[in-house]
C-alpha cells in the first residue's frame, strides 16, 4: 500500500507540475488584484478536483462501455505520458501540457480564467486524468487502495493550490527558468514511469512475465 501511494504520489506531482504553472497563472492574472488571483486560484483547484473525482469513478465504466482492455489502456495512456514527458524536459508548449495559442489568447481576455484553462486544461488535463485512471485501474476491487490514491490526489491538489497562491514569491524565488529547471527534472523522472506503463501493458497483453 505504502508503494503505491508513495508511486501515485510522484506520478501525479510530476503530471499536475504545480511549479511549472506558476509563471502562466502568473502571466495570465498579472492584471487582477490579489484577492481576485486567491478567489480564481481556489476555484480552480475545486473544480479540478470535481473533474478528477468524476473520472476517477466513471473513467473505468466508460473505457468498459467502449471495449477498452486494461493492457490497451496502459500501452495508450504510457505513449501520451511519455509524450508529455518529452514536452516537459525541452520545456515545449503543447496542448498535452499548457493551452495553444489560440486558446492563450482567448484565455487573455477573459477576466476569470479558473475554469479555463486553469481548472481544464492546465490542472485536470489530459496527462493527469490518465494516469489517475491508469493508477485506480488495477485497484478497483481494493477500496482502502482506492481511497489512499484519492487522498494523495487531495494533497497533490493541495501543493498545487499553494504554489498558485504564491506565485509571486515563487516567481521572484525561481523565475522562469527556474520553474523551466524543476520541470525538466520532473519531466526526466515521467519519462522512465511513462515507459513503465508501455512494458506492463505489453506484458499483460501478451502474457509475458
Amino acid at each position: 500500500m505504502s508503494d503505491l501511494l508513495f508511486n501515485t504520489f510522484i506520478l501525479m506531482l510530476v503530471v499536475v507540475d504545480p511549479v511549472g504553472l506558476v509563471p502562466l497563472f502568473g502571466a495570465l492574472t498579472q492584471e487582477s488584484p490579489r484577492l481576485e488571483q486567491r478567489r480564481m486560484a481556489v476555484k480552480a483547484v475545486l473544480l479540478a478536483g470535481a473533474i478528477l473525482l468524476v473520472f476517477a469513478f466513471a473513467g473505468n465504466r466508460l473505457l468498459t462501455a467502449l471495449g477498452i482492455g486494461l493492457p490497451a489502456f496502459k500501452i495508450a495512456g504510457g505513449a501520451l505520458l511519455f509524450l508529455l514527458a518529452i514536452d516537459m524536459v525541452f520545456a515545449r508548449q503543447s496542448g498535452l501540457r499548457s493551452t495553444t495559442r489560440s486558446e492563450q489568447r482567448e484565455a487573455v481576455r477573459r477576466h476569470d480564467i479558473s475554469v479555463f484553462p486553469l481548472a481544464f486544461p492546465l490542472i485536470a488535463g489530459p496527462g493527469a486524468i490518465t494516469t489517475l485512471l491508469l493508477v485506480l485501474a488495477g485497484h478497483r476491487g481494493d477500496p482502502a487502495a482506492v481511497a489512499g490514491v484519492l487522498l494523495v490526489l487531495g494533497v497533490v491538489l493541495l501543493l498545487t493550490l499553494g504554489a498558485l497562491l504564491l506565485t509571486g514569491h515563487l516567481m521572484r524565488w525561481l523565475g522562469e527558468t527556474g520553474a523551466n529547471v524543476v520541470s525538466r527534472v520532473l519531466g526526466l523522472v515521467l519519462t522512465a514511469l511513462a515507459v513503465q506503463f508501455v512494458l506492463d501493458g505489453i506484458r499483460a497483453a501478451f502474457l509475458i512475465r
